[in-house]
């Protein structure tokens, strides 16, 4: 099974239309959202075409495919026009014998860990910068941001499939690559 992990849409309809293309280029069976899903927060500048009920209107009819957790920006509001879940902190993934703790990252981070076993995976997005570090215990994973990226990283997500996680910019090029 393929599954499709972004984070950090921040309400922009430019660069969830370009997810969404990838999406369905990619032929992905989920689509994992972590968080900050529709609003830009106060420290970030608008994202193009800052249009939260656009966002909405994208999402909602792709519901059974999303599973989302819960980012600093998103709130109960959120959850009352998102006809998919968003408000859980985390989200435990089994891929194989691998336990993926997937959370926003502003709660739980490599400076905060949760409680991880021996192998497992800590995903998070929140800083916006693409990253995968393997500290021996764990493995640290950020897919980035698909519409405010920093320190000059690309709008990007990632996949996984059969042991392999990619990253990958909105068109679809692969510039990171980790395999368990």
């Amino acid at each position: 099974m393929k599954i499709m992990i972004a984070s950090d849409i921040h309400g922009s309809a430019y660069y969830c239309r370009q997810l969404l293309e990838a999406f369905d280029r990619e032929g992905a069976h989920k689509l994992i959202l972590l968080g900050d899903v529709l609003y830009h927060g106060p420290r970030n500048d608008l994202p193009a075409e800052y249009a939260p009920k656009e966002v909405i209107a994208m999402l909602n009819p792709l519901k059974s495919r999303l599973l989302c957790v819960r980012g600093n920006c998103d709130t109960e509001v959120d959850q009352m026009v998102l006809d998919f879940p968003v408000l859980a902190d985390y989200a435990i993934l089994w891929f194989g014998d691998k336990a993926i703790y997937a959370t926003h990252g502003h709660n739980y981070n490599e400076s905060n860990l949760p409680p991880l076993a021996e192998g497992d995976i800590l995903l998070n997005g929140h800083t916006h910068v693409p990253k995968c570090t393997d500290h021996g215990s764990y493995i640290y994973m950020n897919p980035g941001s698909v519409s405010i990226p920093k320190e000059s990283s690309p709008h990007s997500y990632m996949t996984y499939e059969d042991g392999t996680f990619l990253w990958k910019d909105l068109l679809g090029e692969v510039y990171m690559e980790y395999t368990i």
